[in-house]
């Protein structure tokens, strides 16, 4: 005679809200919060960022009579400690039908699209701009050195002419052109 062996199977749950906890702070409104912040494209297994801890978590009851946030930890899962969110177990009220949401959601990725930057083009430069860029580029060390050496005389008179005493009577008392640089002694103390 054989024995049958029994598989065990779980029991059916019911399709409700496990704990009958309601936490006491206002109801989440989903007109409220930004249309990016809810997913609700399969409305059974509804998400949203909670206010308080900005994770995502699911929205429990979605056949029953009051909808509620998962209760749920503030940190990371097995990194950082288990400070269970004050908004766990938080009411959510459905104040928009899924239609509405989606068109908000439709309307916000519109509105940041056009927010979003286009290529920037560089300022276009003038023709004399060119010109001494596209010289610039040009010069070579000998040509460096023979543009100093036309410019080298215009540098030797302005030097020459600056120290010329100026033409003319120098005005009764006043005290005599130093030509040469002064420098301030020092005294001693």
């Amino acid at each position: 005679m054989a024995i049958a062996t029994a598989v065990p199977t779980a029991k059916p749950r019911p399709r409700r809200t496990r704990t009958k906890r309601v936490s006491n702070l206002s109801a989440i409104k989903l007109s409220k919060l930004t249309p990016s912040h809810v997913d609700l494209r399969n409305p059974l297994k509804a998400v949203l960022v909670c206010e308080d801890c900005g994770t995502w978590v699911p929205i429990t009851g979605m056949r029953s009579k009051v909808q509620k946030l998962v209760p749920h930890h503030t940190g990371k899962a097995g990194v950082d400690a288990a400070i269970h969110c004050r908004s766990s177990n938080r009411r959510v009220e459905f104040d928009m039908t899924i239609p509405d949401w989606r068109q908000a959601l439709t309307d916000a990725v519109k509105e940041a699209s056009s927010r979003t930057a286009t290529a920037v083009l560089p300022k276009a430069f003038s023709p004399q701009t060119d010109r001494a860029l596209c010289a610039r580029a040009e010069r070579t060390p000998a040509r460096r050195v023979a543009d100093w050496n036309v410019v080298l005389p215009r540098v030797a008179g302005a030097d020459i002419r600056r120290t010329q005493l100026p033409a003319g009577d120098t005005p009764p008392g006043a005290p005599p052109v130093p030509l040469t640089a002064l420098c301030p002694e020092r005294r001693a103390s």
